[in-house]
């Protein structure tokens, strides 16, 4: 059986930047009862978990200023407005990592918080890595980290490794591998 939908009234733009839209939609219960739902809007993101020919995984270590401490991550970015997750993805691992890769698998998708942003984020095992020249946005830094399989799930456990994104790209990536 099918769950019952929600009608959509209205959308209304309360604010954006050049990353996501704070969104507010007028909406109607199947009950008929009118009510209100604020979201986040994006056009997506692309993770790329890198594999090196030795079997390692390149992760990067940067600031977070919301937690104000730092984070070791899987190269990630937003997908901006006219372009895609794939060129996103080509993008972020050379600006994140100075890497290319020959050898892309789309490893799957999901959404890291559904009941906030209707963001999908796809998820890219990148092989065949060969070393490129990018210049990378100036509110981020990256210190790059080589980790076996085993180390990312030491990590995740010991919570050296706290991002959800990160977390659940490895949950999706590792049946590839």
């Amino acid at each position: 059986m099918a769950l019952s939908r929600w009608k959509q009234l209205t959308r209304m733009t309360l604010f954006e930047n050049r990353w996501w839209k704070y969104w507010k939609d007028e909406f109607e219960l199947p009950s008929g009862k009118k009510g209100e739902y604020h979201f986040v809007h994006t056009n997506g993101a692309s993770m790329i978990v890198p594999v090196t020919p030795e079997g390692k995984f390149i992760l990067v270590n940067q600031y977070r200023y919301l937690n104000a401490k730092e984070s070791l991550e899987f190269p990630c970015g937003g997908v901006k407005e006219g372009s895609n997750h794939d060129d996103t993805a080509t993008g972020e691992l050379a600006e994140e990592t100075g890497y290319a890769a020959r050898n892309w698998t789309i490893a799957g998708e999901f959404n890291p918080y559904n009941g906030v942003t209707d963001e999908i984020v796809r998820v890219y095992i990148a092989k065949e890595l060969i070393s490129v020249s990018a210049k990378h946005d100036e509110t981020e830094e990256f210190e790059k980290n080589l980790l076996t399989a085993e180390e990312i799930e030491a990590r995740i456990v010991s919570g050296v490794i706290w991002d959800g994104m990160t977390i659940a790209a490895w949950g999706i990536a590792k049946n590839f591998l």
